[in-house]
């Protein structure tokens, strides 16, 4: 059980902080400094969120707020868009393409949208293998028997099954992105310029995401490399 000794792969799961830090910091500073230009048609992200919905003949969600920073989502089991305390009665751009982001979440479930369907499919199987798969990789490698390989291997494979949701969330996010984009261009909820702003904090909120995916490869990787040569040994 050598690779209990100086674990050198942590430098992945350093990497894949910092690649999150940096992620999060720059949302936060893109949304800052987009949230002190106001949309000229002067919409908050809940009226927005509203005229997108009902332009969709989308009837049936109900926008309403949440507090916090940044917590906005589209809850579909409630059929809920639900705005944060920086978008719900903001009239900068940043709110209103944030809100417009979640309505994308919302056409994507109302025309079926492939990635979301297999995305939702996805949830319990990857919360049960995000939460099980270490338990289950340490026991096998404590386990002195050729048993330990077959556990390591599926702790692995349930951790795969994490990573898998991480990237399969990219394209959905994307998606809703682009969707946004172009019912605030439709709609005239935002001029060419503002766009163009709006565009930026879209990106850097994708950015988020792509990070996430980023660290969970990276934290594979490791796991792969800590008890993957197992069976060599």
């Amino acid at each position: 059980m050598g690779y209990f000794y100086f674990d050198y792969t942590y430098f992945l799961v350093v990497i894949g902080a910092i690649i999150c830090l940096v992620a999060s910091a720059r949302v936060k500073t893109t949304f800052k400094k987009y949230s002190a230009y106001r949309s000229m048609s002067g919409m908050t992200g809940a009226q927005a969120a509203q005229r997108i919905l009902q332009s969709a003949g989308i009837y049936d969600v109900k926008v309403q707020h949440v507090s916090g920073q940044l917590t906005d989502h589209y809850n579909p089991k409630t059929k809920t868009v639900n705005l944060s305390d920086s978008v719900f009665n903001s009239t900068s751009v940043a709110a209103v393409g944030v809100a417009a982001h979640e309505c994308g979440h919302v056409l994507q479930h109302a025309t079926n949208y492939a990635p979301l369907n297999f995305r939702s499919a996805l949830v319990p199987v990857a919360n049960f293998g995000s939460a099980i798969a270490w338990p289950v990789i340490l026991l096998g490698a404590l386990i002195p028997s050729n048993a330990s390989y077959i556990i390591i291997d599926i702790g692995i494979w349930l951790f795969s099954l994490a990573v898998l949701f991480q990237l399969v969330t990219l394209p959905v996010e994307f998606n809703a992105s682009r969707r946004a984009l172009q019912q605030l261009q439709v709609q005239g909820i935002l001029g060419d310029q503002e766009l163009v702003y709006t565009r930026k904090v879209l990106k850097s909120a994708a950015m988020t995401y792509v990070a996430g995916a980023a660290a969970a490869i990276l934290q594979l990787l490791r796991v792969i490399l800590l008890f993957g040569g197992r069976r060599r040994d």
